[in-house]
């Protein structure tokens, strides 16, 4: 919950630059460059693939997010029907533009045993079912910012 506060801070402060200070956004690749006059630093992934890993794995606390790198870290979470197994996944977003090949994803399982968490198999498809509703997700968000921008 800190990391969300930390980072919904940063892009708060960030909005408030001064006079020579100027943000704009990518519609075609959905990056975020904010200029000024010492020079130009783009964030180096896609805000759609980004946020909208965010949207999706919200049910999930999180450990580590950093917009620069592009890295999102979940801690691990199990959930209510399942209290002896839990997932922990890491997504890596690759690219600047809205692609399938944007985006990697991680996904640990354990299962509790009488001696503690023990690691386990995860389903082949897991990954990929994540990869497809953060894509889904991420161009609903740019069809959504498009229509607004029409």
């Amino acid at each position: 919950m800190r990391t969300l506060t930390v980072l919904a801070c940063t892009l708060l402060l960030a909005g408030c630059g001064s006079s020579n200070s100027d943000v704009m956004q990518d519609s075609d690749i959905g990056s975020t460059a904010i200029s000024s006059d010492s020079g130009q630093r783009t964030l180096g992934v896609n805000s759609y693939l980004w946020h909208a890993t965010l949207d999706t794995l919200s049910f999930m606390p999180l450990a580590s997010a950093d917009p620069f790198g592009g890295v999102i870290i979940t801690e691990w979470y199990s959930a209510p029907q399942a209290p002896d197994e839990r997932l922990k996944v890491t997504v890596y977003i690759l690219d600047r533009h809205l692609r399938a090949d944007g985006i990697r994803i991680a996904v640990f399982r354990q299962t509790r045993s009488g001696t503690g968490w023990v690691d386990a198999q995860v389903q082949p498809d897991t990954a990929t079912k994540l990869t497809d509703s953060i894509l889904t997700r991420a161009r609903e968000l740019r069809l959504a910012t498009q229509a607004t921008n029409h």
